[in-house]
């Protein structure tokens, strides 16, 4: 499990639910690959109270002859976030299957997601979205009171990541500052400086002339034997 190259790693705390799942679904559909972390610690807008009560109304539609038949009701956030996507693409076509199948959600940030750079989407997040008065509850405390039983393990995991990565920032801060400041105080012999000067004078040949240069080269010696 990597990051691949046309894969995106989007931190979700501090995003509203339905409009960071609105602009993640158009860019599955465009072909890009998303993982969402953090899951747990996205906003909805709204009182705890109010989310409830919807989330009460959706626990109440069911398959009346046979419930196991759906529609299911997912309680963990990723599921719930994965399924709030579902909504908005169209799963049942290949076109919106191959989309799903390029979405990975999870809670807090594991291996080795907690490595790559994560973005944000300013157009869903909160403080830009939402007016400051306004109620907002997370989407972690909706599961966990609808029966998602992670959430302490979830925070104790994260308090772990957060103070390993908090060494491993300020060892890459220690190491850039030793470099500049090695790189100030280096001393450069007059003669080293003129053949830096003129390497750096000289124009770059680039691989595909190099590769021309190569294949002309080869004609002319097939020529001379000939």
């Amino acid at each position: 499990m990597s990051a691949k190259p046309n894969q995106v790693v989007v931190d979700c705390k501090g995003h509203l639910l339905g409009r960071l799942c609105s602009i993640i679904a158009k860019e599955l559909l465009n072909g890009k690959g998303v993982v969402l972390v953090r899951t747990e610690d996205m906003l909805m807008s709204g009182s705890l109270y109010r989310a409830k009560l919807k989330y009460a109304a959706f626990k109440r539609k069911r398959t009346n002859s046979n419930p196991r038949h759906g529609p299911f009701h997912e309680r963990a956030p990723a599921k719930i976030t994965w399924r709030t996507i579902r909504g908005m693409v169209p799963h049942k076509t290949p076109r919106g299957a191959a989309a799903l199948d390029r979405l990975k959600c999870f809670e807090g940030i594991p291996h080795p997601y907690d490595r790559k750079k994560r973005m944000v989407i300013p157009a869903a997040l909160k403080v830009l979205r939402l007016r400051p008065e306004r109620r907002f509850c997370k989407l972690g405390d909706l599961s966990s009171a609808y029966g998602w039983k992670h959430q302490a393990l979830v925070g104790k995991l994260e308090a772990a990541r957060k103070v390993k990565s908090d060494a491993f920032f300020k060892k890459k801060s220690a190491a850039q500052k030793a470099l500049k400041e090695a790189t100030k105080s280096a001393k450069v012999s007059a003669e080293d400086a003129k053949i830096l000067e003129a390497a750096a004078s000289e124009p770059r040949k680039s691989p595909k002339n190099v590769e021309i240069l190569g294949v002309r080269a080869r004609r002319c010696r097939e020529r001379g034997r000939a």
